[in-house]
């Protein structure tokens, strides 16, 4: 049922089955969209990210070998919008009123909650948890509506604004297919993550706290014991929480993991079949990239939330901290991989 892979970030399921998607009734990634036209009102919160090669993975001692950070390398990545915020809880409450549809979480009867925000009637709803990894519990009943379990939900919670979690790969693809978007390449999420700042460890530089002050959404304290919340959050904040990056995008540090495209591989980068040009990751896999790190992430254990940090999950997988955001194609983007 879980994942005991201590080095993930996030609880993942590992039964292999992954439910049709009933919106789409397909799992594959779509690297186009229909390019968005001057008043097209996909792109209202979206920033344009111009076409520019840029450096991505790091070479930092800091880094995860494992994960593939690095090496670094130079590649091109056309022109995209990407949204400003991840997807909220509004906005998925819309998908889902308009088609009906049912998320992987629904349909398995369980996802993944952190040990510290189960409410009351969800402890009686535990059925197993990580054992690499204690702090994630599989709850019966928890999903994307009811992130904490039974008892919780979140519009009587005020959670709105805040990011959409429990929502498997499969379940943002059928979202971005319904708003006519699709998910980000792991190259078009570096690339507007970074926000033109090449080499940095951050969206807004080097240090974590630039003149003492908080810029993104993970534990303070001692993992996993006590997070003293410094930040203000103790589980996701809304998704217009602390400064933008300086192409205006908010929280691609922290918060919640945010679903790429791309299939996970350590190593697809540094063979031969990489290519630079608005590269999409290996052709096939059984992991999923996921990018920003988030509300859980402490440098003792998931130093993640760095720009060049990157996860995996099985995409039938849910938890508490995994959302995502979605990208539009611009006009003069040129792409072959359909």
């Amino acid at each position: 049922m879980v994942d005991d892979d201590p080095a993930c970030c996030a609880a993942a399921r590992t039964d292999g089955t992954a439910s049709a998607d009933p919106a789409t009734g397909h799992h594959e990634a779509d690297h186009r969209t229909v390019p968005a036209s001057p008043d097209d009102d996909r792109t209202a919160r979206m920033i344009r990210i111009e076409k520019a090669t840029f450096t991505m993975g790091t070479e930092s001692d800091e880094g995860f070998p494992e994960d593939g950070e690095g090496p670094a390398r130079e590649v091109t990545v056309d022109p995209f919008y990407i949204d400003r915020y991840a997807v909220t809880n509004a906005e998925f409450l819309q998908f889902v009123r308009e088609t009906g549809y049912t998320t992987d979480a629904e349909q398995y009867g369980w996802s993944f909650v952190f040990q510290d925000f189960l409410t009351e009637q969800a402890r009686d709803n535990v059925i197993d948890n990580v054992d690499a990894a204690p702090w994630w519990l599989a709850v019966e009943g928890a999903t994307w509506l009811r992130p904490f379990g039974p008892g919780s939900n979140v519009v009587e919670d005020d959670l709105l604004k805040h990011p959409v979690t429990h929502v498997s790969w499969h379940d943002a693809t059928a979202y971005a297919d319904w708003a006519g978007k699709r998910l980000p390449t792991e190259a078009e999420w570096e690339r507007a993550a970074r926000g033109g700042r090449e080499g940095r460890r951050f969206p807004w530089g080097d240090d974590l706290k630039p003149n003492g002050n908080h810029r993104c959404n993970i534990w303070q304290g001692e993992f996993p014991e006590h997070n003293t919340g410094d930040d203000g959050y103790l589980s996701t904040a809304p998704v217009d929480s602390f400064e933008a990056n300086d192409f205006g995008l908010h929280n691609v540090s922290g918060n919640v993991w945010e679903w790429c495209a791309d299939w996970f591989s350590p190593e697809h980068h540094t063979t031969d079949a990489y290519d630079i040009d608005n590269p999409t990751g290996p052709s096939d896999g059984d992991q999923r990239v996921m990018r920003g790190g988030s509300y859980l992430c402490h440098r003792s254990w998931c130093n993640r939330y760095r720009v060049a940090a990157r996860s995996k999950n099985t995409p039938n997988s849910s938890t508490g901290n995994i959302g995502f955001r979605c990208v539009v194609d611009t006009a003069s983007t040129n792409r072959n991989d359909c």
